[in-house]
């Protein structure tokens, strides 16, 4: 910044330390952490409060959020929003642009913005993508009627499975507090029939089976709510009550699940509750199943696996509003669910809309092999890290031959990194723990569930199906990395890798939620990088830069655009796609080319086998056709998934906001002491860079601040304001606060509604 004024307050610069391992420390007292009360201290420095608030997280905390589903966690695999209203936002629109803007923490009528909550698009169905009417190219139609005859042989049993044990389906909508719909239980029931010419026959076979929505008995002594939510909720019924195994996104579809089986089988108080895995469809729910009171008075058991409160917020604090972004293209809810816009999501029909809660686990497991008395019924566990979650496990009741696979096996071949972005999963690992499951439960088993889609019965059946689901990712593992170790590119082994007819003939492992490409693509990637080896892809040209030169070389816009049509009335739309994405980053206002580069991705998302990337392609094909979605605020009134942040988090994410450009010359640090956890830090500025120092407090600070960890989530969540606990005396301010301004008035505005198919 021009004119920037040196200004050092006497800190020294930050030694070099080793943070703390997060959770693994005291994995025992995190519960209790996060259930502390606020411990009042000294307070001070009102003056200065207007100034600072007005800086601190001025625009909102873009980068506090886990997005694992879009507009609630995210997907699946889910954008997990970590600041949400209780209230859900309605009335998106096309043409709004997915963001945040920024508000101060000062006054009461402050608004500090979350991730916005997306909702479909209303309407006529028939007006396709973008209000363009839409049909199936003749190319279309002949690729899908191809593949119409390769499931043609495929098994009813599915079918049978998928409808076995109906007790009931629900009908309505399940609202929000404020009336708008987070749930139509209607809105799917187009799935009949054959396919049509807009859908991949096999993606639409298994959105029918995913339309099996209802409460089921799955034996004497298992029920599942299956379409409630994109996950299940399993109820096993215990010696005094429920225990449930998941707890959904949202407490609204949550509440409602229960409330529905309290309906049909009476009412039982939840004595337990098992979370599989640390993704928001999983636990978000949880306010919805039981309480906060019912944990605390020891009437409710919470289980997970060790590092699960780490985990929820963990895997994507830092990526949090590009992951929000990017989910909108995994999950597409911003599609209207129809024949030629939203038809599935593979692990289920859609993303729930509902902002997730957290209660914190009161036992962790922490062993495999480790079993557990839950209210009269052994329970064996096994972890399985670093497979569909960083923290996730399967789990065994022996007296009764159940097996539950959480996500680690589905009806579906799994991402193994999903197309929102996420770290890599380990798949040589994800096969070795089924084989593990495999080994230690498969012979005594009886039925087989999951966290989603439908359960197996029968031992040879179920067994059946873990081995080809072990056999599929190892498959995927070692056959990627053979190629690469003959200098096969990563687009060289997505374009040679073929399913083998042993898998083509389990639909359970097709790529309705990944796909071979790109997962093949996620196992180069984990263990050779992004890149390929050719020099010439170690630093290409930027996407506007490269497009204009591709344009000038084809002779001109025009002469480029009649060569796309020509390849897309030959029905090579992959080969459209690329020569106008050229063009639009070179000229995003050229409307021939948006227009034409939209129909080719529509049909090639009307082709797609996967769910994701017909999402993705269509949600592309809407955003050239209608701009990207425009920013819509969203308050903030509860604390969420902020229960599971850490401080060292929280500093983390504020890091990747800082704007480097100005801060040339600055060098301070200041003190934070968090009471009710006792954590000291130090949070300081070097070299243009962020730094936080656990453990400590440095002598030449600026300035100290003491305060609670909840004090400081009240603020953020606009339950109180800095200024308000500063006069109460719960925030003190010793020094010259000042230095607080030079950090958070350095801080980046961050919206999650960037271009993603033009400049």
């Amino acid at each position: 910044m021009s004119g920037f004024r040196w200004r050092s307050f006497g800190c020294s610069t930050p030694p070099q330390v080793a943070l703390h391992n997060g959770w693994a420390a005291a994995p025992e007292s995190a519960a209790a952490r996060f259930r502390s009360n606020p411990v009042p201290v000294e307070g001070g420095l009102v003056a200065l409060a207007v100034d600072l608030e007005r800086a601190l997280f001025a625009d909102g905390v873009g980068a506090l959020e886990d997005p694992v589903l879009p507009g609630s966690q995210a997907a699946k695999d889910a954008g997990e929003h970590i600041f949400r209203a209780v209230e859900a936002q309605v009335g998106f629109q096309p043409g709004q642009r997915v963001g945040r803007h920024g508000y101060t923490l000062l006054h009461r009528d402050a608004q500090l913005v979350s991730p916005v909550d997306v909702v479909r698009v209303g309407g006529d169905q028939a007006q396709g993508i973008g209000g363009v009417s839409s049909e199936a190219s003749v190319s279309t139609q002949k690729e899908n009627a191809a593949f119409a005859q390769v499931i043609a042989g495929a098994s009813g049993q599915d079918f049978e499975d998928a409808k076995r044990g109906l007790i009931a389906r629900p009908t309505g909508k399940i609202l929000a507090a404020d009336g708008s719909v987070l749930r139509d239980f209607a809105a799917y029931d187009f799935v009949q029939g054959a396919a049509p010419d807009t859908v991949n026959p096999s993606l639409w076979r298994h959105a029918q089976l995913n339309a099996n929505i209802g409460l089921y008995k799955v034996m004497d002594g298992v029920y599942q709510l299956r379409g409630f939510d994109i996950a299940n909720i399993t109820l096993i019924e215990g010696k005094t009550g429920w225990i449930v195994v998941d707890a959904l996104t949202s407490r609204e579809s949550a509440a409602a699940a229960m409330a529905f089986a309290v309906q049909h089988l009476g009412k039982k108080p939840v004595s337990g509750l098992v979370l599989t895995h640390a993704h928001a469809d999983h636990f978000g729910g949880v306010l919805g199943v039981t309480s906060q009171a019912e944990v605390d008075a020891g009437k409710c058991r919470v289980i997970a696996p060790v590092g699960f409160l780490h985990e929820t917020v963990g895997e994507n604090v830092i990526a949090g509003p590009a992951m929000g972004r990017r989910a909108t293209y995994q999950f597409g809810p911003l599609l209207p669910a129809g024949p030629t816009g939203h038809v599935d999501c593979g692990l289920g029909n859609s993303v729930p809309l509902g902002p997730p809660g957290l209660i914190a686990p009161t036992e962790d497991i922490t062993f495999t092999g480790e079993e557990l008395l839950v209210d009269g019924v052994r329970v064996i566990f096994q972890l399985t890290p670093e497979t569909e979650a960083p923290a996730e496990m399967n789990f065994f009741f022996p007296d009764h031959g159940w097996l539950c696979m959480a996500e680690n096996c589905s009806h579906t071949m799994h991402n193994l990194v999903p197309i929102r972005g996420a770290l890599v999963r380990n798949s040589l690992k994800w096969s070795k723990y089924i084989d593990e499951s495999i080994e230690l439960f498969a012979a005594d088993t009886k039925i087989l569930f999951t966290s989603h889609n439908w359960p197996r019965w029968g031992n040879e059946d179920l067994h059946q199906f873990l081995i080809q689901q072990r056999d599929l990712y190892k498959w995927i593992h070692d056959q990627t990395m053979r190629l690469a170790n003959q200098g096969f590119t990563p687009l060289e082994i997505a374009a040679t890798l073929v399913l083998p007819d042993e898998f083509k003939a389990n639909d359970h492992t097709s790529g309705y939620y990944g796909d071979l490409v790109h997962n093949s693509k996620a196992v180069y990637q984990r263990y050779l990088s992004w890149y390929d080896g050719n020099p010439s892809n170690l630093n290409k040209l930027p996407p506007t830069e490269v497009g204009k030169r591709y344009v000038d070389l084809a002779g001109g816009a025009d002469a480029l655009i009649s060569k796309a049509q020509k390849a897309f009335d030959d029905g090579d739309y992959r080969w459209v796609t690329e020569l106008l994405n050229h063009l639009v980053f070179a000229d995003p206002t050229n409307t021939a080319a948006r227009n034409l580069q939209a129909d080719a991705l529509e049909q090639l998302g009307y082709q797609a086998e996967s769910s994701t990337f017909r999402n993705a392609y269509l949600m592309g094909a809407q955003e050239l056709r209608l701009g990207p979605p425009k920013p819509t605020p969203m308050p903030v009134r509860n604390k969420g998934l902020l229960l599971a942040m850490t401080i060292e988090q929280l500093f983390d994410s504020l890091s990747v906001r800082m704007k480097s450009e100005e801060l040339g010359g600055v060098s301070l640090c200041v003190n934070w002491h968090f009471t009710d956890i006792d954590e000291k830090w130090i949070l300081g500025i070097s070299n243009r860079t962020l730094y936080a120092t656990p453990g400590r407090h440095e002598k030449s600070a600026a300035a100290t601040i003491t305060l609670t960890r909840l004090t400081m989530l009240d603020v953020v969540t606009q339950a109180t304001t800095f200024v308000d606990q500063i006069t109460a005396g719960t925030i003190s301010i010793n020094g010259d606060a000042s230095a607080l301004l030079e950090i958070f008035g350095k801080l980046d505005n961050i919206t999650t509604g960037f271009a993603i198919v033009e400049p």
